[in-house]
């Protein structure tokens, strides 16, 4: 997925946990559930920027004084996608929090599982399956 993608459709999540918790966000301890926006959007800001460098902690707070202002989210927005674009694997993991992403698996005999999964998922050449008698 586009990393331009990623950091456009974090925005809902991550303002809207600004606006809850303002600028204190990034070291907000939470029990919120997963699947609250505000919970999500702290857990990813979080992930993202860990407890908070200079810049990052700059846009937070600019969008926790004015969320309004389009200037503001688009400096956060940025934020967001340079961070991504500097760790792929961290860009893979926040498109895995937000919700109705499909799991995507990529190379020989990769497994993706979009949600829970009760059954077994068996790779390899030859494998075989015992079941006690």
């Amino acid at each position: 997925m586009d990393i331009a993608t990623i950091a456009s459709d974090v925005m809902p999540y991550a303002t809207s946990a600004i606006s809850a918790y303002g600028a204190a966000v990034l070291t907000k301890t939470t029990e919120l559930a997963a699947d609250t926006t505000v919970g999500r959007g702290t857990r990813i800001l979080q992930r993202i920027f860990g407890r908070g460098d200079a810049g990052s902690t700059k846009a937070i707070e600019r969008v926790a004084k004015a969320p309004d202002d389009d200037l503001n989210r688009s400096a956060l927005q940025l934020a967001i996608r340079e961070a991504l674009e500097d760790d792929p694997t961290l860009a893979d993991e926040i498109a895995q929090m937000l919700p109705g992403r499909k799991t995507v698996a990529s190379g020989e005999r990769s497994v993706a599982v979009g949600g829970d999964n009760s059954g077994l998922i068996i790779t390899g050449d030859s494998a075989r399956v015992e079941y006690p008698r």
